[in-house]
């Protein structure tokens, strides 16, 4: 039996999947690593993998992000851990503060402070193949740093 319905041509699905805009592939990897650590994440706009600390005892909270997106650098590949600390004109980061920040970088064992637009990061960077545990370990160094960087830039804020 043949179906009397038009059939789309391939270039009109071409220009749909074009307009629907670019499709955000899980990762089952890192799914996997943050579900065995019990870990519950939503996945951003970016394809990253976003989750939420909760520090009850001050009554605040931390963005942390597993990017959903892998780079290759001299034959490894490395995935980045961040969390967003401040915003350069809302919280003052100016030229003296940058230089702090990247003295401080320089004192840190894992992970560096970094800038995406506006956004102060703490940023690290690890070999893909780390396990569950040691990206929960990642993931809670950032949040940490992150959120106290936030503190002592914007007091009591908690915009991040």
């Amino acid at each position: 039996m043949t179906s009397t319905l038009p059939r789309p041509s391939a270039v009109a699905l071409a220009c749909a999947a074009l307009l629907a805009g670019p499709a955000l592939a899980a990762d089952a990897s890192v799914e996997a690593r943050l579900t065995s650590r019990g870990m519950q994440y939503q996945l951003d706009e970016d394809g990253d993998y976003k989750v939420i600390y909760a520090y009850q005892q001050e009554h605040r909270s931390q963005q942390v992000f597993v990017s959903g997106r892998t780079e290759q650098v001299s034959g490894l590949t490395i995935r980045e851990v961040f969390s967003p600390a401040g915003r350069l004109s809302a919280d003052g980061i100016d030229g003296a503060k940058a230089l702090a920040l990247l003295a401080g970088s320089r004192k840190k064992k894992i992970g560096s402070w970094e800038l995406e637009g506006d956004v102060l990061l703490f940023v690290i960077k690890l070999p893909d193949t780390v396990d569950g545990a040691t990206l929960e370990a990642a993931m809670d160094l950032a949040a940490e740093t992150a959120d106290n960087k936030e503190i002592e830039l914007s007091g009591d804020k908690d915009d991040l």
